[in-house]
C-alpha cells in the first residue's frame, strides 16, 4: 500500500500546515509528526506544489526558520470560477448530507456549501429552496438511527480515523450480533468505510489472519496503541466490491432465473458491475454474478419471491429453497 501510505501523509502535511494558520510548520516539525525523514517531507511538499495546493515557504520569520504556510487568498476565488448552473446544484445538493450523517466529513461538508452558498444572492437561494417541493429524494431506508450516545460514537469515528492515517494499532471492544458476545480485539485498522446508511471499519486483524469489518455504532471502545502496523493486505478502492451488501468476502459464480412477470424491472437496473444478463425466448431472463454468498444476497433473492430461481450453484440453490420452505411452514395452519 505504498502509494495510500503516500497520499495519507500528504494529506496529514496539509492538514498540518492547515491547523497552523499564519503560524506556519517547519519541514522539521512536519518530518516528526508523519515520522519521515527531510528529504521525502521536501518531496511531499513540491508534489503539493505541483498539484497547485498553494502552499509556500515563508522566510520572513524573526527566528531565521523557514516556515510552510498556506495561502487561504487562493479559495476566495473558488465561487467566481463556477457557473451560476453548477453554483446551484451544489447548493441544491447540500440535502444530500443526511446520508452522511456520522461521517467523519460531514461537518466540513456543511461549512463548505454555506460558503459556496454565500456565493447566491438570497433570492437565489429563496428559489433553490423550493426546489424540494419539485424534486424529492427519499432518505435510505437502511440508514443507521443515531445511536445512544452520538458523542461517544463521534470519539470512535475521529479514534478510527487518526488510527488509519497514521497506522496506529487499536484494540477493541465490540459487540457481535453474529455471536451476541462482547469481545475485544486487537486490530490494524485499514479503513473506514460509508455503506448502506451505516458506517464501518475495516481493520486487519492478526488474530484471524485478514481483514475484519465493524459496524462503528458496536464498537463499545476503541484505543490506540503506540504501536504502528505495515498494511499486509491491499484494500480495492471500492468499498465492498464482491457484495450487495457490506460483506468482504471471497466472490463466488452464481447464476438466477427470473420469471417474465419482473424480467423489464431486473435488466433495467446495475445490481452488481459483475452482473450479465441473458434473455430467454419466453421473456424471462438469466443472470450471472460473481459476488459474495452472503444475507445481502440472500434478502435481494427472497425479495424477489416466487419470480426468482437460483440456478447455480446447487448448493446455495438449497439453501435458499429450505428458507422458502422454512417461511412457508410458518403460515401453515
Amino acid at each position: 500500500m505504498p502509494r495510500n501510505a503516500e497520499v495519507i501523509r500528504q494529506w496529514t502535511i496539509l492538514r498540518e500546515i492547515e491547523r497552523e494558520r499564519g503560524a506556519g510548520v517547519t519541514i522539521d516539525e512536519l518530518a516528526a509528526r508523519c515520522e519521515v525523514t527531510t528529504r521525502t517531507i521536501r518531496r511531499d511538499l513540491q508534489a503539493l506544489e505541483e498539484a497547485g495546493f498553494p502552499v509556500y515557504d515563508d522566510r520572513s520569520r524573526d527566528d531565521g526558520k523557514t516556515r510552510w504556510t498556506m495561502n487561504g487568498q487562493a479559495f476566495k476565488g473558488l465561487a467566481a470560477g463556477l457557473t451560476l448552473s453548477e453554483l446551484c446544484a451544489l447548493h441544491f445538493s447540500r440535502t444530500l448530507l443526511e446520508s452522511l450523517a456520522g461521517t467523519p466529513f460531514r461537518d466540513e461538508l456543511e461549512s463548505a456549501f454555506e460558503k459556496l452558498g454565500s456565493a447566491l444572492t438570497p433570492h437565489m437561494r429563496h428559489f433553490l429552496d423550493q426546489l424540494p417541493r419539485v424534486i424529492a429524494s427519499k432518505p435510505d431506508p437502511m440508514r443507521r438511527r443515531p445511536g445512544a450516545d452520538p458523542p461517544r460514537q463521534q470519539q470512535t469515528v475521529a479514534r478510527a480515523l487518526e488510527a488509519t492515517l497514521h497506522h496506529r494499532q487499536a484494540t477493541l471492544t465490540y459487540f457481535s450480533k453474529s455471536s451476541d458476545r462482547t469481545k475485544s480485539y486487537l486490530t490494524h485498522p485499514y479503513r473506514l468505510a460509508y455503506a448502506q446508511g451505516g458506517l464501518y471499519l475495516l481493520a486487519f486483524v492478526p488474530e484471524y489472519g485478514e481483514v475484519r469489518t465493524f459496524a462503528v455504532e458496536r464498537i463499545e471502545d476503541i484505543s490506540l496503541l503506540e504501536e504502528r502496523f505495515t498494511p499486509i493486505e491491499e484494500l480495492p478502492d471500492t468499498a465492498f466490491p464482491h457484495s450487495l451488501g457490506v460483506h468482504s468476502g471471497p466472490p463466488e459464480p452464481i447464476e438466477i432465473e427470473f420469471q417474465a412477470a419482473v424480467a423489464d424491472y431486473v435488466k433495467a437496473r446495475e445490481w452488481h458491475q459483475t452482473q450479465v444478463v441473458r434473455e430467454r425466448p419466453d421473456g424471462s431472463v438469466v443472470m450471472t454474478l460473481d459476488v459474495c454468498l452472503d444475507r445481502a444476497l440472500r434478502s435481494w433473492i427472497l425479495s424477489f419471491g416466487p419470480f426468482a430461481r437460483v440456478v447455480a450453484p446447487p448448493s446455495f440453490a438449497r439453501e435458499i429453497a429450505a428458507q422458502f420452505e422454512e417461511a412457508r411452514a410458518r403460515y401453515a395452519p
